[in-house]
């Protein structure tokens, strides 16, 4: 008796026209979900690759322009070597070539490969992390380490650097590093 008046009453004109309105409230609340996540979804930003954080530009709490970084990053495969050779050296150096560096705390070598020989000499940086500074006139010459060896450089860190024949042929030149940066 008592599902058949329960029945009765939801059978009633005003009844179908109620649950419309409400079953449309639901539809609307969905899409108002489905906004928000969207939104949500933009605010938290990755990055393309895996990287290293270079350099923080805004800390919490202060204001960031509209489209401005807030971070840069430093991926694997764009982390070089910096380093100045003699004009003795620069001739045996060409771009291809690999060359061996090793560092504080860097554990084994690193293999490199030459990208750029500058083609004309500069006077000595200001800063040259070298045992002995003969030559005012150098080469910049810089060497990219694979990405995967990548991580176990610093930016601004000291290396040493030479030829990767020079760990099998005694006779081989070395260049010296000076003022060397990842």
């Amino acid at each position: 008796r008592e599902l058949r008046s329960d029945l009765a009453v939801a059978r009633l004109p005003g009844r179908e026209a109620r649950r419309g309105a409400q079953q449309a409230q639901v539809e609307a609340a969905r899409a108002a979900l489905a906004q928000a996540d969207w939104r949500l979804s933009r605010k938290a930003i990755a990055a393309p690759a895996g990287s290293l954080v270079y350099d923080t530009l805004y800390r919490q709490g202060e204001w960031v322009p509209a489209g401005s970084p807030v971070v840069r990053l430093l991926p694997p495969g764009n982390v070089k070597v910096r380093f100045f050779v003699p004009e003795a050296a620069v001739g045996t150096l060409r771009a291809g070539q690999t060359v061996r560096l090793t560092c504080d705390g860097c554990g084994a070598a690193i293999p490199a490969t030459i990208r750029y020989v500058s083609s004309q000499a500069e006077y000595t940086p200001p800063v040259i992390y070298s045992n002995e500074t003969r030559r005012k006139l150098v080469f910049l010459v810089e060497a990219r380490p694979a990405p995967a060896d990548a991580a176990r450089l610093h930016p601004g860190q000291p290396v040493e650097v030479e030829p990767a024949a020079a760990a099998t042929n005694e006779s081989a030149p070395t260049a010296p590093a000076s003022g060397a940066r990842p």
